[in-house]
C-alpha cells in the first residue's frame, strides 16, 4: 500500500489576509471586470449564432474557433509571459479582446442582411479573439500568483476562483438581460465597456517587472522546458489529465441556446439562468472553501467531485423542467469548483515563480482542450446522435474517466491533507 502523499498549499491565517495586498485588490477587479465581458460575449455569440442557423453542430463550431487558435499559440504566449512583462502582455492582450467585441458590435451594420455572412464574420472574430486570450491566459495568471506572498497562495487561490466564478454568476444573466433589452447591439457595447475596466484595473497595478531567467535560453528549450516541467509531476499532470476529460466529455454548456430554445423553451434571459447556474455553486462553494479546513484526504475528495460532476451532467441531460436543469447545473459548478480549487492551488505551489507563465500554459492548453474542443464535441455528437442522448453520454464518459483516474494513478488518489509540514512548506 502507498503512503498518503502530503500535498503543498499553505493555509493562510486568515481567510481575508490577501484581501489586505492593493495590488491583488486591483488583480481581482480586473478579473472581474474581464470575466464580465466575455461572459456576455459567449451568451450572445451562442444565443445570436443558433438564431441564424438553428443547427447545433454551429454551437460546437464556435468553441473549436477559439480553441484551435489559442492551443496553437499557447505554449508560445507562456514563453513571453516569462520572459516579458506580464502585466504589459496581458494589457495588450486584452485590448485586442475588446476590440473583437466592438467588431461583433458593429458586423451586422457592415454586413447587412446576409446570415451566412454574419456568422462566418463572427467566427472569424472569434479566432482573433482565440488567440489574443491564448496571451491573456498565461499572462494574467501567473501575475495572480506573482501579486501575493508565497504563502498566501492557497488563499488567493479561493478568491480569483470566487471572483471568476461570480463574474460568471452575474455575466451571463447580464448578457440575456442586455439582449432583451436592446439586442445585440447594447451586449456588445457592455462588453467591450468591461473590458476596458479590466485594462485599467492591471495598468493600475504596480509592480516590479523580474529578470527574466530566459535570457540565454532558444524558445524551443523554454518551451521544452515548460511541458517536461507538467509532465514529470505525476500529481499535477493526474490533476490536469481529469479535467481535461470530465470537461472534455461532460461539459455542456454550449449546447445551453438549443436547451433553452427548444427543450426547455426559456429565451435568452433563460439561457443566461442556465449558464449562471454552475457558477452560483461554485461562488457558494468557494465561500465555504475560504473558511474551512484543508482537505484531509485530497485525492479522495478530488474524484468524488468529478464523479459528482459527471451525475449532474446526466440529471441536466434528462431534464425537462428549468428548476431541476438550473439545480443539476448548479451542483455540477459546486464540485467543479472543488475540483478547480484543488487544481489551482497544485499548480501555484510546485511551480517555480520563472516558470510559471508556461507551466500556465500548459494548463491553458488543458483548459481550452476541456472547454472549446469539449464545445466542438458536444455539438457534433448532438447532431449525430441528438441532443440528450449526447449529453447523458458525455456524463457517463466522464464517471469512465474518473473511474480510470483511481486506478491508474494512485499517486493522486492517495493525494493528502493540503497543508505541508513546516521544513516542506520552507522549501516551497
Amino acid at each position: 500500500m502507498l503512503p498518503r502523499i502530503p500535498a503543498v498549499s499553505t493555509p493562510a491565517a486568515s481567510p481575508y489576509a490577501v484581501l489586505r495586498i492593493p495590488n491583488f485588490r486591483r488583480y481581482v477587479l480586473a478579473v472581474v471586470a474581464m470575466t464580465l465581458a466575455m461572459m456576455i460575449q459567449g451568451t450572445i455569440v451562442g444565443w445570436q449564432v443558433y438564431e441564424l442557423t438553428h443547427d447545433p453542430l454551429a454551437l460546437g463550431l464556435i468553441g473549436l474557433a477559439e480553441a484551435l487558435p489559442f492551443i496553437g499559440a499557447s505554449l508560445f504566449a507562456g514563453h513571453f509571459a516569462d520572459r516579458y512583462d506580464r502585466r504589459r502582455i496581458a494589457m495588450i492582450a486584452l485590448m485586442v479582446v475588446g476590440a473583437s467585441a466592438l467588431a461583433l458590435l458593429i458586423l451586422p451594420s457592415w454586413l447587412g442582411d446576409s446570415p451566412r455572412t454574419l456568422v462566418r464574420a463572427i467566427f472569424g472574430v472569434i479566432v482573433v479573439s482565440g488567440f489574443a486570450r491564448s496571451f491573456l491566459l498565461p499572462a494574467r495568471q501567473a501575475l495572480g500568483v506573482e501579486v501575493v506572498p508565497r504563502e498566501l497562495f492557497a488563499n488567493s487561490v479561493t478568491w480569483r476562483s470566487g471572483a471568476w466564478q461570480l463574474a460568471a454568476v452575474i455575466g451571463p444573466a447580464l448578457g440575456g438581460a442586455l439582449y432583451a433589452v436592446g439586442g445585440t447591439r447594447l451586449a456588445y457595447a457592455t462588453d467591450a465597456a468591461l473590458t476596458m475596466v479590466g485594462v485599467v484595473a492591471l495598468f493600475l497595478i504596480q509592480r516590479t517587472p523580474a529578470p527574466s531567467s530566459l535570457a540565454n535560453e532558444s524558445i524551443g528549450s523554454s518551451l521544452i522546458a515548460g511541458v517536461q516541467f507538467v509532465f514529470g509531476e505525476r500529481i499535477v499532470l493526474g490533476a490536469l489529465s481529469l479535467d481535461l476529460f470530465s470537461v472534455l466529455f461532460g461539459g455542456a454548456t454550449a449546447l445551453l441556446p438549443l436547451y433553452a430554445a427548444e427543450i426547455l423553451h426559456v429565451g435568452p434571459q433563460g439561457l443566461g439562468l442556465l449558464r449562471s447556474a454552475p457558477a452560483i455553486g461554485a461562488v457558494i462553494t468557494s465561500v465555504i472553501l475560504m473558511h474551512a479546513k484543508p482537505f484531509e484526504r485530497t485525492g479522495r475528495v478530488l474524484l468524488q467531485a468529478v464523479a459528482v460532476f459527471g451525475l449532474t451532467i446526466i440529471v441536466f441531460g434528462l431534464s425537462t423542467s428549468v428548476v431541476i436543469a438550473v439545480a443539476a447545473l448548479a451542483i455540477g459548478g459546486a464540485a467543479d469548483m472543488v475540483s478547480v480549487f484543488i487544481r489551482s492551488t497544485l499548480l501555484t505551489t510546485r511551480t517555480p515563480p520563472e516558470m510559471l507563465g508556461r507551466v500556465m500554459s500548459v494548463n491553458g492548453i488543458f483548459i481550452g482542450s476541456s472547454n472549446e474542443i469539449g464545445a466542438f464535441e458536444s455539438g457534433l455528437t448532438a447532431k449525430w446522435f441528438g441532443t440528450i442522448p449526447s449529453v447523458v453520454l458525455g456524463g457517463v464518459l466522464t464517471l469512465t474517466v474518473v473511474a480510470v483516474t483511481a486506478w491508474r494513478n494512485p499517486l493522486l488518489r492517495r493525494l493528502g491533507r493540503m497543508e505541508p509540514p513546516p521544513a516542506e512548506r520552507a522549501a516551497v
